[in-house]
């Protein structure tokens, strides 16, 4: 990554087919150290959407990469209250997401959930295309907690 990214050909908001950035990539795979890596470069973008509306720390949220979240919500210009195309937001999908789904990497929705929560630009209350509220979700997924 280091070496890439000291190359000045290399275009480190590049997108694939679906609209994912690297950061993307890393974000929805948990690699914290890879994302400090991006999100330490001023000409990275932070907060660009795909084409379904995800952005980094949407991917994160969803699969509750708390660590990752973390750092994305100190970094500027990541809207923590960002929606997808179904009108989620990452709060959501912390919320409404099977946990232990990954059966190899360890995630922690909860913390994911407080972290957004303690947010005071995370609107707690909002809703998606379908009504839904995160409430909802985490009901709906049986997550007590």
């Amino acid at each position: 990554m280091k070496l890439l990214l000291e190359t000045d050909d290399v275009d480190a908001n590049a997108s694939d087919k679906q609209g994912m950035t690297p950061l993307s990539w890393a974000a929805w795979y948990g690699y914290e150290a890879v994302v400090r890596l991006l999100v330490e470069r001023d000409y990275v973008e932070v907060d660009l959407k795909d084409e379904f509306g995800r952005t980094p720390l949407l991917c994160a949220a969803r699969w509750g990469y708390d660590a990752v979240v973390k750092l994305l919500l100190t970094t500027d210009g990541v809207d923590p209250d960002s929606q997808d195309e179904n009108g989620r937001s990452p709060l959501s999908w912390a919320a409404g997401t099977k946990r232990g789904i990954l059966l190899d990497v360890e995630q922690n929705h909860d913390a994911v959930m407080d972290l957004l929560i303690a947010n005071n630009d995370v609107d707690v209350n909002s809703k998606d295309a379908n009504g839904r509220t995160h409430l909802s979700w985490a009901a709906g997924e049986g997550h007590s907690a």
